[in-house]
């Protein structure tokens, strides 16, 4: 990386000294020019990529955490404190940079905040799901309560065998198979 010298404009300079800053969210650099021997101090802060929102439309627009938060704080029922729905944009927001990309569609934004008040608030997850999904009759909302109670009663069950634990004959462990009597 190429620094311009403040006083001659010279580009290419070189670093003297480089540590942490007091905020410790960037780097501080003692700089020295080669041409004119000037001495100087820049501050390096990483700036990672801001992801872009594509709407159903076509449209872009940059992802915005008020606007979720707000989206989720009208769904959401007394029990989803705001620090768990910032905990929840947060999640959200890391696993989309993690994925690399810098496009995501705001249906997978809608799926990914279904699946996160799916385990955490299913109150707030019908609601969300109402609004989201456009549920407009009484009959396609009994669906989804059905989907949800099934799904859920799955992953109770799913965890009572992860937590149930089988009697190992001892036969078996000792060879590796098992003995005929």
């Amino acid at each position: 990386m190429y620094v311009r010298c403040p006083s001659c404009g010279h580009e290419d300079t070189r670093v003297v000294d480089s540590r942490e800053a007091e905020d410790g969210d960037s780097i501080r650099r003692r700089r020295a020019c080669d041409s004119c021997g000037e001495r100087f101090t820049t501050r390096e802060r990483s700036e990672s990529a801001r992801i872009q929102v594509v709407k159903r439309d076509g449209t872009r627009q940059e992802f915005d955490r008020r606007k979720l938060a707000s989206a989720i704080g009208k769904a959401a029922s007394k029990q989803l404190a705001p620090d768990a729905i910032d905990r929840l944009i947060d999640d959200i927001e890391t696993t989309i940079r993690q994925s690399g990309t810098s496009e995501v569609g705001s249906q997978r934004i809608g799926e990914m905040v279904l699946e996160r008040l799916e385990e955490s608030d299913p109150m707030s997850y019908l609601r969300f799901k109402i609004v989201y999904a456009g549920l407009q009759d009484p009959d396609s909302l009994y669906d989804e309560l059905e989907t949800l109670l099934r799904r859920r009663q799955e992953a109770r069950d799913r965890k009572f065998a992860e937590q149930t634990t089988l009697p190992i004959d001892p036969a078996v462990v000792a060879t590796g198979r098992r003995r005929r009597r």
